[in-house]
């Protein structure tokens, strides 16, 4: 049987890319999506969002390292002893308050990692590594070995991650293949000329017998209606996002910067409001 599997991830809120991405998936007739994570948050979507991906409608669905930070930001878990954490948690907050109340419980409920067979292909999916869906452990420019920590069962074939935002193609020590389908929502480079394409970035795999074909999609949408949206939805740091519109920049660590606006607009305060109105103390976990 012949699949051809569009696989996306690291929307970060940016409902105008993810629907392009999903006109172009139309186009090409796929015949199945999976999702790797990360799918809110710094852009414009919230409801709408989750509807546009009841649409699209994923066979799987993975949970990244964004989605633990703001259903710990929405369930007033999240301790903001950085400003990163200010951060996190108050585009949780406003995420919440626009979100219905079944869409947490069902995102609680992705799992961080799944092996899956498509025909004799055995293929391991995870949003980063096989048991933290967060960190630098396979940033693009590191060895082979780095890569080979995605095979942690002998019969693998291919691994497929997220997280980093590069379209990847590689191989580990064995030759499994390694792919990464970059970033809907945030495509990032180092290399400045290659960061100046800001398009949404998805794949296409198409298996038969093996691996037909491996077409990695690059796919125009209009930043200003982003910016737009984002702006009409009154979304937090709305500053920020249009800076990354813009240059692709982001500034999650951006600890002076994220502070001066912390300060201007009183969002640390407010996620200490939020978070003791909650009732929920928890240790720092993460």
């Amino acid at each position: 049987m012949f699949h051809k599997i569009a696989i996306f991830s690291d929307v970060h809120g940016n409902y105008t890319a993810l629907k392009a991405v999903y006109e172009d998936m139309k186009d090409q007739d796929v015949t199945e999506s999976w999702f790797m994570g990360d799918l809110f948050a710094p852009g414009s979507g919230a409801q709408d969002l989750w509807d546009l991906m009841q649409k699209i409608n994923p066979s799987i669905y993975l949970r990244g390292n964004w989605d633990d930070l703001l259903i710990k930001g929405i369930e007033g878990r999240l301790i903001p002893e950085k400003p990163s954490k200010v951060y996190m948690a108050k585009l949780a907050q406003d995420l919440g308050s626009k979100l219905e109340s079944n869409v947490i419980q069902i995102m609680k409920s992705w799992p961080i990692r799944l092996v899956t067979k498509v025909n004799n292909m055995s293929i391991a999916l995870t949003h980063n590594l096989p048991d933290i869906n967060f960190g630098q452990q396979l940033y693009p420019t590191l060895p082979t070995e780095s890569f080979n920590k995605l095979f942690i069962e002998d019969d693998l074939d291919i691994a497929i991650y997220a997280h980093v935002h590069h379209p990847i193609m590689r191989y580990s020590s064995e030759e499994q293949l390694v792919l990464n389908p970059g970033s809907v929502g945030q495509p990032f480079f180092k290399h400045q000329k290659l960061q100046q394409d800001l398009r949404a970035e998805y794949l296409i795999l198409s298996i038969d017998d093996g691996v037909r074909d491996i077409d990695f999609r690059k796919v125009a949408y209009s930043h200003p209606d982003e910016l737009l949206r984002a702006a009409n939805a009154k979304v937090p740091y709305i500053e920020l996002y249009q800076k990354q519109l813009q240059t692709g920049e982001v500034h999650t660590h951006d600890y002076p910067l994220l502070s001066r606006l912390n300060e201007k607009y009183g969002y640390l305060r407010e996620v200490k409001e939020y978070n003791k109105e909650h009732q929920i103390i928890e240790k720092k976990d993460y």
